[in-house]
């Protein structure tokens, strides 16, 4: 079977190391003939999404992750192939590679490790090393390690005195000697490797006061870091949220930071190496220069080394997080068939509402100003009434910003009397994550999509809609805009965006886009579709019409056959002339797609119709026909259910019509909340009162948590707790734990 899966694809193994995917292979548990599949298949330039949803049978069914894992692993591995093969060749040209040397370049399996080897022979500012050594200070530096040294090293210095080249006297002859062995030791990488081993393994993580922090603690004021003003903790142990919060209270200088390092051991491991053939004479010197090479050159560039290390580490685990939580975000599923009051909370500028039918049209705008300073609760009430009388709203979906706990009662009074008046009449309310909306509604996106209302306007519009359907409202805003992480202005932006941009990529693809309604912006995330052929397609179809069979998108400008392939199976065309089209079929199934419907007696218009029904039970037509399991089960899957929405098979959010405050809570009480964001020491959940409360890691379930993650995901409907409330401080906390 596995020859037979690589006779299917076309792998280019010049662009392949066998080594590399040898490692890549047993680093990750899975066969070489994965690893070369997916490499072949990416290589060839297909999309993640397009490997994982229609090329299972060439992978394994392998899934996002553990592709782009595959694709990450071999990059770093082919650039430091790279930057090895450069070193090899600069190392060459200098005249100093050796058999020996190349054979441990060839052998590095880290980048540190390669540059640790390479540092000697690389181009840098001259050293006081450097300076020595043009001074001709070597043979005095070679003496002093010498097992021959048999008469006082400053009588030998004495013989490196030198008007010419500024060497006035022993003592200066003897430093500069000691400055190349300090260089020496520095440049070892034998030493910096063991080194950098036993500082990660022993080393911690020391914080005391910086500037700012000294400035504070003298004035008696308080600091959110306040915590690590005097603190101590394993390099090996600390979790990554602290390095996060400890860079930027080292940013903001309110903390000095430094990596406390075993020096006793390091020390003493160096003499060790060094010190074995010296006499008695040198030792006092050679020990000092041991100890300048160390403090001077070696501690300052590992702790920058740990340092970023950590640095890297936490922000990939925070990058996962932010990652995980705007999928669950993006995958909530939609309120469908409600017309939806979007409100966008203030108070100065008053209150902006925009009402939108059940497909996100936006039917009126108004503004009301029923917060302070205008306090006009009665005429705003009143509009409210007119709103939802005249165009039938279901729900009011309000911001969480600014205005958004005052707007909050004015919501659920106006609903109980709105109830009340109108017997029967049934009107709920949601608070959504507003996050980006204010983006959102002054870019040049949304200027051209409603280049008639004002920014407030497109903001309340926005609210709705993320009410309505996320996923499409959310594509139209940067993934770094959305509030659902953890430092994310911390860490490296370009490593953050790909990311992020990955996971929206991953959920337009797996929900699948009606190609005749979706915009641009969430055309341009589906597989194989450029920014460009995104704008294209819509202008085709504003030109042209509606698209009534998915071939038709050949004729978009740059739209050739390889987007076509990567594109067709996630774009939906319903009501055309083809029923496949509006399933996750993939043209190049429509074949083996009728044969199954022929070999179970259905006919392609039972399609949608939803007569098609049994199909996956049948699998030894996969066999009869030629087709690999992975295709005949997700072929059966969809015609069953065509045009299936996994969002779907989530939990629906929360709808409310009723407020509560911090004082209605008393510890013991049990509430159903919505989990609405996710960060390493726990989950943060909105239980119907305006400040989130905090379900700490401890307290998420009866067993040991390693991570949030493990238990809850953004959007969860949970059942929680109250173990406590600060009301002078805004703190809930709260428990999931079954036994109290």
């Amino acid at each position: 079977m596995e020859n037979k899966t690589l006779e299917n694809i076309n792998i280019d193994k010049t662009n392949t190391d066998a080594k590399n995917l040898r490692k890549i292979a047993e680093e990750l548990g899975i066969k070489l003939w994965q690893a070369e599949a997916v490499t072949g298949l990416i290589d060839s330039g297909n999309t993640i999404p397009f490997i994982a949803r229609y090329r299972k049978e060439a992978t394994g069914a392998m899934d996002d992750e553990a592709l782009r894992t595959i694709d990450e692993r071999l990059k770093y591995l082919r650039n430091l192939d790279e930057r090895r093969q450069t070193i090899i060749s600069t190392i060459e040209e200098q005249g100093k590679l050796t058999d020996e040397l190349k054979a441990k370049i060839e052998a590095a399996e880290t980048a540190a490790v390669l540059e640790d080897m390479y540092r000697p022979y690389k181009p840098k500012r001259k050293t006081r090393a450097d300076i020595a050594k043009e001074k001709g200070m070597q043979g005095l530096a070679d003496y002093l390690l010498s097992r021959d040294a048999d008469h006082d090293p400053l009588e030998e210095a004495a013989k490196y005195i030198s008007e010419e080249k500024e060497v006035p006297d022993e003592k200066t002859a003897l430093q500069l000697a000691q400055d190349i062995i300090a260089g020496d030791i520095s440049d070892n990488a034998d030493f910096r490797e063991w080194i950098r081993k036993k500082t990660l393994a022993r080393g911690s993580i020391t914080c005391g006061l910086g500037t700012e922090g000294k400035k504070l603690s003298a004035a008696g004021e308080r600091s959110v870091y306040e915590n690590y003003f005097e603190y101590s903790e394993a390099v090996s142990k600390i979790p990554g949220h602290r390095v996060l919060a400890i860079n930027r209270g080292e940013k903001e200088k309110v903390l000095s930071v430094s990596v406390e390092a075993p020096e006793d051991e390091i020390l003493e491991y160096l003499e060790r190496k060094v010190l074995r053939r010296v006499t008695d004479l040198c030792l006092p010197y050679a020990e000092a220069a041991i100890e300048d090479g160390y403090k001077r050159l070696i501690a300052p560039s590992i702790e920058t080394e740990i340092r970023s290390g950590l640095t890297e580490t936490a922000e990939e685990g925070a990058i996962k997080v932010f990652g995980s939580n705007l999928e669950q975000l993006l995958m909530q599923p939609p309120v469908k068939g409600k017309t939806v009051l979007g409100w966008d909370p203030a108070f100065r500028t008053g209150c902006k509402l925009a009402v939108c039918d059940p497909t996100g049209k936006i039917v009126k705008t108004a503004v009301i100003y029923p917060t302070a300073p205008q306090n006009k609760v009665a005429e705003s009430v009143k509009t409210l009434e007119q709103l939802c009388d005249k165009y039938n709203v279901d729900v009011i979906s309000c911001g969480n910003g600014t205005a958004s706990r005052e707007s909050e009662k004015i919501i659920a009074g106006f609903i109980h009397d709105y109830e009340k008046a109108r017997r029967g009449r049934k009107l709920q309310y949601a608070i959504v994550n507003e996050a980006g909306a204010s983006v959102y509604s002054a870019s040049k996106l949304a200027t051209e999509e409603y280049p008639d209302l004002n920014v407030g306007e497109r903001s309340s519009a926005s609210i709705a809609r993320r009410l309505q359907d996320p996923l499409s409202e959310l594509v139209k805003i940067d993934p770094k805009a959305i509030g659902v992480g953890q430092y994310q202005h911390d860490m490296n932006q370009k490593h953050l965006g790909e990311a992020l941009t990955a996971v929206v990529e991953k959920c337009v693809n797996m929900v699948g886009v009606d190609v005749n309604t979706a915009s641009p912006s969430l055309l341009g995330y589906v597989s194989g579709i450029s920014k460009q052929i995104a704008s294209n397609i819509v202008a085709y179809r504003d030109e042209h019409g509606r698209f009534n069979t998915r071939k038709e998108l050949l004729k978009v400008p740059k739209l050739g056959p390889k987007a076509f392939e990567q594109c067709a199976g996630f774009l939906r065309i319903t009501d055309g002339k083809e029923p496949l089209d509006a399933t996750a079929v993939h043209p190049e199934s429509y074949d083996a797609a009728r044969a199954i419907l022929k070999e179970c007696g259905f006919d392609v218009k039972d399609i949608l119709a939803g007569k098609v029904k049994g199909l996956a039970s049948r699998k030894e037509i996969a066999d009869k026909l030629g087709i690999g399991t992975y295709t005949f089960a997700d072929i059966a899957a969809e015609l069953e259910k065509p045009g299936r929405d996994p969002r779907d098979e989530v939990e629906a959010p929360v709808l409310r019509s009723d407020v509560l405050e911090m004082s209605d809570l008393k510890p013991g009480m049990e509430l159903k909340g919505t989990v609405r964001n996710i960060v390493d020491f726990g989950a943060f959940v909105d239980i119907g009162v305006h400040q989130d409360g905090l379900v700490h890691i401890s307290e998420l379930a009866d067993r040991y948590v390693k991570h949030p993650l493990d238990v809850v995901k953004v959007g969860d409907i949970v059942n929680v707790r109250v173990l406590s409330i600060d009301e002078k401080r805004g703190k809930i906390s709260l428990s999931m734990k079954q036994s109290s």
